[in-house]
């Protein structure tokens, strides 16, 4: 069940990515010759007006062919006669911003999914830090259990005879428990609008891992956000979870390069379908914000300045800009084939990283 999850997860992160590129060329009037899910080998395929829409063999990725892509397809050396209209049309023979706008589009389209994904999570309810102590959940058989403790429920004070002590913390309720473990105890409940007392006596000699009370308890409350409010404030975490991709990444970097141990760990397909089965057990807005999260992480790393990547490619757009000549169509070639052998190698290695975790 999770491997058809996570497969319509990464269909979805890819044809959005691609489908930002493609509109863009569109809007640019660049020809697009090929809209393709995976790589090659064509499964299936079907071309309605000048584009071919393809389902390749590996399901890893997907790609947009664009008329005239790189130089060395159109060059200006060729000797085929190409009609002078389809010319204009060509990827290379657009302006700097518009091959620009087509490269990053893509990103975009991955940041906007995260952050439409992210406002809807946002009206469903999202756990905000509080002051209050809250029930999250009661075990069985247990102090708790035995009163009727329900989750939400919120615990104010307790009272010890003469002294009532404010619960402000979850921590006060852990001290307080087992300060007067085996006593009668007073807890101000407040449930559903309602106060209430209910007197409990903490366990001496809990359950290994229960606690005095049996209670798992929180400081965190669900916010629920207007559907107006939703956008903004998603917005503001959609970037606040990119910057925090990108802290990360450039620490996995340097940690590589310096060779340290990696304080985050690296996951690939393998290690996300395994992540993805974790978060349906958790529900559909689980499995949602897994979707929203690496939906930013295909953003940052897409943009990322290496060759092969739509960041590399950038590079090399904003070197045309800048010195007003067109890169060595060798260069170009040769520096994306390196590019894209090294992120072959990476994802292997990766992969098999996550096959000896499995294993293990």
């Amino acid at each position: 069940m999770y491997i058809i999850v996570f497969i319509i997860i990464l269909a979805i992160l890819v044809l959005i990515h691609e489908l930002g590129h493609f509109l863009a060329a569109k809007k640019n009037g660049i020809r697009v010759e090929e809209f393709g899910f995976g790589f090659p080998p064509r499964v299936w395929g079907f071309k309605k007006g000048e584009t071919l829409y393809s389902i390749n063999l590996l399901p890893i990725g997907g790609f947009v062919k664009l008329f005239g892509e790189e130089y060395h397809e159109v060059g200006s050396g060729s000797k085929k006669k190409v009609d002078q209209k389809l010319m204009k049309r060509a990827f290379i023979n657009k302006t700097p911003a518009q091959k620009a706008f087509v490269i990053v589009a893509g990103v975009l389209g991955n940041f906007i999914l995260a952050w439409i994904l992210i406002s809807y999570l946002f009206t469903q309810g999202v756990p905000t830090p509080t002051d209050k102590v809250l029930v999250e959940k009661t075990t069985k058989n247990s102090p708790a259990e035995l009163v009727n403790l329900q989750p939400g429920d919120q615990l104010t004070r307790i009272t010890v005879g003469a002294k009532m002590f404010q619960l402000r913390s979850t921590e006060d309720l852990t001290y307080y428990s087992r300060k007067f473990a085996g006593k009668r105890v007073i807890f101000t409940i407040k449930s559903q609008g309602k106060e209430k007392n209910l007197m409990i006596i903490p366990r001496l000699s809990p359950p290994a891992g229960e606690g005095p009370l049996g209670l798992l308890i929180t400081s965190y409350e669900d916010k629920k956000y207007s559907w107006y409010q939703a956008p903004f404030y998603g917005l503001i975490h959609s970037f606040t979870i990119t910057k925090t991709i990108v802290i990360e990444l450039g620490k996995t970097a340097f940690n590589f390069f310096t060779m340290k141990k990696a304080q985050v760990d690296v996951a690939g397909p393998i290690g996300i379908a395994q992540y993805t089965g974790q978060a349906i057990k958790f529900g559909q807005n689980a499995v949602l914000e897994l979707m929203a999260l690496l939906s930013l992480n295909l953003a940052v790393i897409n943009i990322l300045p290496f060759p092969a990547l739509d960041g590399g490619r950038l590079m090399f757009i904003l070197y045309e800009w800048v010195t007003k000549r067109r890169i060595n169509k060798n260069v170009e070639r040769y520096v994306n084939m390196v590019g894209m052998g090294t992120l072959l190698f990476l994802a292997a290695a990766i992969t098999i990283h996550d096959i000896i975790k499995l294993i293990k």
